[in-house]
């Protein structure tokens, strides 16, 4: 087990031996034989603990005491507690894959989470940008270069300043206090983040645009005359070049996500040798580490090509290897900072709370809305299954009806 929470960790350490002996093998039957990314991984282990840590305060000495009682009495304390169906269902689908699990491993004699029901989660419309409200939110950036193009003025950042993105201990890009998040399985990349319900969230930290904001340079504040005020010039030049940079690369980010619909994970995990720039595709690796191919239009070819030779190098590093989108720092971009890119461009535009997911939403509704088959969307989408994006039919539905409603005169 790797990195872990305080509070998750403690309960894990706290669970007799067997029990966390059992968390660990099913831990690590996620990662290496179901193939699973480190979040569902540690969705799916954090609901085990929880469980194991109820059944052992109920007088379970291990595994094999576990039983149907248990396994309700669990979930009535959660609903009691204020979860909602959605966490429910979640964590009954996580004991009924523990349980099956265990079963199979000989931990237990029968499959007792086989009968377990689960409340039914509730699943909304989601929210989707107008297709205007969209091409406002990619080509946000873009107004923001010929505004700097236009006037010699040094490029500020757009949002406040967000020192924690800068602070050495966590990922490029990310808040340090993301390092201390619960993980489990293998510590490599991994580039497949689930749709899961930190992904749907509307948005998180909407907060800056870009991470370069307090970033600039402290050169000649120690020294004094000439050299005080070359100094300051050369981090001010210096300043505007990485924000620039940031500006391209933000640009590149938001018509990749929105001409593809991936996930802000695929996006944030694709290297430059995953672009086809001749034919116009991006090769993603999904959930379940599923290789799909997606193309994208002209107005995401100019933004990655302008990237690619004008961005990229500037913030390029020791740490950059072939990551394509990257940080101030020249790591990996983190899907957190790309999410405040998102959140960011779209609170100063105006525009609806939106998140990756969003725009992912968009661009599915969009394409339906245009002719295209919803087959072809699942295979855009990277969905294993055709009910997952059917729900975008009812999306363009309402939209349809409420068009109607507001023109038609007899509606």
């Amino acid at each position: 087990m790797t990195r872990a929470g305080s509070g998750t960790r403690a309960t894990h350490e706290a669970l007799p031996a067997t029990m966390r002996e059992a968390v660990d093998e099913f831990a690590d039957h996620l990662a290496r034989v179901r193939n699973r990314s480190a979040h569902t991984v540690r969705a799916y282990v954090s609901d085990v603990i929880s469980l194991l840590d109820h059944a052992a305060r109920m007088g379970c000495a291990g595994v094999a005491d576990l039983d149907l009682g248990v396994l309700r009495s669990w979930l009535a304390k959660q609903r009691t507690t204020g979860a909602a169906r959605a966490t429910l269902a979640r964590r009954a689908a996580s004991a009924r894959t523990f349980s099956s699990w265990a079963h199979r491993s000989g931990l237990v004699g029968t499959d007792v989470a086989a009968s377990l029901a689960s409340p039914r989660a509730h699943r909304g419309l989601p929210t989707v940008l107008r297709a205007d409200q969209a091409a406002a939110l990619v080509e946000a950036p873009n107004r923001r270069l010929n505004r700097r193009e236009a006037t010699p003025e040094p490029l500020r950042p757009l949002g406040p300043a967000q020192s924690g993105s800068r602070v050495a201990g966590g990922p490029e890009g990310q808040p340090s206090g993301a390092a201390t998040d619960p993980t489990w399985g293998p510590a490599a990349k991994d580039p497949t983040v689930t749709d899961g319900a930190a992904e749907d969230k509307a948005t998180e930290d909407r907060g800056a645009v870009d991470e370069a904001a307090g970033e600039e340079s402290s050169a000649g504040t120690t020294t004094t005359g000439g050299a005080a005020a070359d100094g300051a010039a050369a981090g001010t030049a210096a300043d505007d070049d990485v924000a620039r940079a940031v500006l391209l690369r933000d640009r590149a980010l938001l018509e990749l996500l929105y001409a593809t619909g991936v996930r802000v994970s695929e996006a944030c995990g694709l290297d430059t040798a995953d672009v086809d720039h001749a034919r116009r595709v991006v090769r993603v690796l999904g959930k379940g580490a599923r290789e799909r191919s997606v193309p994208y239009g002209l107005p995401a070819q100019r933004a990655l090509d302008e990237w690619m030779r004008l961005g990229r190098p500037t913030l390029a590093g020791p740490a950059s290897g072939d990551a394509l989108l990257l940080g101030t720092r020249g790591g990996r971009l983190h899907p957190t900072t790309a999410r405040r890119v998102v959140a960011g461009y779209a609170e100063a535009a105006g525009l609806p709370p939106t998140s990756p997911h969003g725009l992912r939403h968009s661009a599915a509704t969009h394409l339906l809305e245009g002719g295209a088959d919803l087959r072809a969307v699942q295979e855009l989408l990277g969905h294993s299954s055709l009910a997952s994006t059917q729900i975008y039919t009812h999306v363009s539905v309402e939209r349809l009806r409420a068009a109607y409603r507001q023109a038609h005169p007899r509606a």
